[in-house]
């Protein structure tokens, strides 16, 4: 057993075959809805619990914003009425050697928001873009 919990500032994502650089990732996980029942002639007084539909948060990537680097809105740009291009998403948290620990995958990802930088004239940070993305499911997997 490891001697220190796994840091979480070193991790990569892979979407549609393209890795890409991001300084934040949220929304990694998932929720049972609970379904409640009793039955009428029940002698117990109380309502049996059982597992229903799970549900998905968005998941929400952020990264530097790079002149020419359009990747975020050429997906965006797919939105077509019912129609816009999914992709697959794995997210992987890694060791000091560059290895997997945890991996998530995202299924059937889709932008549903994309968010230029704010602007202020008097800051010193970095341009930082951001793309919510909506999906079908969340596997976790650890190495």
């Amino acid at each position: 057993m490891e001697e220190y919990p796994i840091p979480k500032f070193h991790f990569s994502v892979d979407w549609g075959g393209t890795r890409l650089g991001f300084t934040e990732v949220s929304g990694l996980d998932v929720q049972t809805d609970v379904i409640e029942y009793r039955e009428g002639a029940n002698p117990e007084y109380h309502k049996v619990k059982m597992p229903g539909m799970q549900k998905f948060s968005n998941i929400t990537l952020k990264r530097g914003s790079f002149k020419g680097d359009n990747q975020f809105y050429e997906w965006w740009n797919t939105v077509q009425l019912n129609k816009i291009e999914r992709r697959d998403v794995t997210i992987t948290l890694l060791n000091e050697n560059h290895e997997p620990v945890i991996t998530w995958q995202v299924k059937k990802a889709f932008p549903i928001k994309v968010q230029s930088t704010d602007l202020k004239a008097d800051g010193n940070e970095v341009a930082i873009e951001t793309l919510e993305l909506a999906h079908e499911g969340l596997t976790m997997t650890f190495e």
